[in-house]
């Protein structure tokens, strides 16, 4: 393929588990995929490497402090070299970029996004939060400037998929599959006593240090069912989880004729990275393919809220609607990080998200600027509860 036909790819959390794993498939199909942007917040020298491989146009670094560092490892490279929060959501409008993928974690990838859509380029989307702190704006954004947004979550990837030539077709309910994480079996009283290196420790994916432990509270899976509400124009209502431990099933549709579509694969985030990025065309993978030999049981049983309140909590959230998922994002990114420090138990992060969302002010119809502020407020007082104990 001729090189000026290669889709260019901005990558915006290029070191963490997602933007790893695109580099992946980038480079297994370096005929059809270019990098031309990667981010990192932190960790300079992983950016370091994949400049130095991928021969990117531009890398941003958001720690500002690590710029210096960063310009003089790839000064023999003709890369460009910003910092700053500002620059990533700068770099995301240029002009040669097809598609952006917002795999950067938490509130930080909801400007990038915004300023993407703005500049009309494809969002493939792995950061959840974008949608739960701000799905209304967002899907405004994207109608306003006829941008698609292609979701690379596993789950939300497999509901897409098997919408595909339905879209006619009124979904009567989406089942939302979610492995159970590490916990799945544990009792109620076990769970306040679990430790950081506990719930690191994820059964079927490999993922980054603060969406695991979401996935251990099964915030993650609550954060997700907002997003499918945005993401798929449905109620909250037809939204179900079912946890389904073998993580081959990776979500289903069910349609109005009691009909249910399901996408199946091994659990590996190559997959709806690399559907994103081809849509609408599939291409050869490399990842591994299910042996039904070996997953001759497919296992599904209801989630339990009262061991793992942050799902109940993210389905309040969603029905309160305005700017109470942003708190209960915020809250969330304040105790995980707690939980990751060993500041607070498994079980204290939901104690502390629930009296967040009760105390911050509510606003049915925010603007981005709400948004902003919300956040501000939900964070800083998060962290005051966390201080007071």
């Amino acid at each position: 393929m001729d090189e000026i036909q290669k889709k260019q790819i901005a990558i915006l959390g290029s070191t963490g588990s997602i933007g790893t794993q695109a580099l992946e498939v980038i480079d297994e199909h370096a005929n059809l995929f270019e990098v031309y942007a990667l981010t990192a917040n932190n960790r300079v020298d992983k950016l370091i490497e994949q400049a130095r491989k991928f021969l990117p146009d531009v890398v941003v670094i958001a720690n500002e402090s690590k710029y210096l560092y960063l310009k003089e490892a790839l000064q023999d490279l003709p890369i460009k070299v910003y910092a700053g929060a500002d620059a990533i959501a700068q770099i995301v409008t240029a002009e040669p970029i097809n598609i952006v993928l917002t795999a950067m974690v938490g509130y930080a990838g909801l400007l990038p996004t915004m300023e993407a859509i703005k500049a009309r380029k494809i969002i493939a989307l792995a950061n959840k939060e974008t949608l739960v702190v701000a799905g209304e704006l967002i899907n405004q954004l994207a109608q306003e400037y006829n941008v698609p947004i292609l979701p690379v979550d596993s789950e939300h990837s497999a509901i897409f998929q098997c919408l595909s030539g339905e879209y006619n077709n009124p979904i009567e309910k989406i089942i939302l599959t979610a492995s159970g994480g590490p916990f799945r079996t544990f009792k109620f009283e076990e769970l306040g006593g679990v430790t950081k290196a506990q719930a690191l420790n994820h059964p079927n994916w490999e993922m980054g240090a603060k969406i695991t432990i979401d996935s251990a509270s099964m915030m993650n899976k609550g954060f997700e069912v907002i997003e499918a509400k945005w993401l798929f124009g449905v109620k909250p209502e037809q939204i179900e989880v079912q946890v389904h431990p073998q993580s081959i099933v990776h979500s289903m549709v069910q349609f109005e004729d009691g009909s249910v579509k399901a996408q199946l694969g091994a659990p590996d985030m190559r997959t709806p990275i690399q559907y994103a990025f081809s849509y609408p065309n599939r291409i050869k993978s490399s990842v591994e393919r299910i042996d039904f030999k070996k997953f001759n049981t497919l296992t599904f049983e209801e989630p339990d809220t009262k061991r793992f309140r942050n799902l109940m909590l993210a389905y309040q959230a969603m029905n309160i609607g305005g700017n109470a998922p942003c708190i209960l994002n915020a809250a969330n990114e304040i105790v995980v990080a707690a939980f990751l420090q060993d500041r607070v138990g498994f079980l204290e992060m939901s104690d502390l998200i629930e009296k967040t969302l009760s105390e911050i002010t509510f606003i049915a119809r925010p603007t981005y600027d709400d948004y902003v502020e919300t956040n501000r407020q939900a964070r800083e007082f998060t962290e005051q509860l966390l201080t007071k104990r």
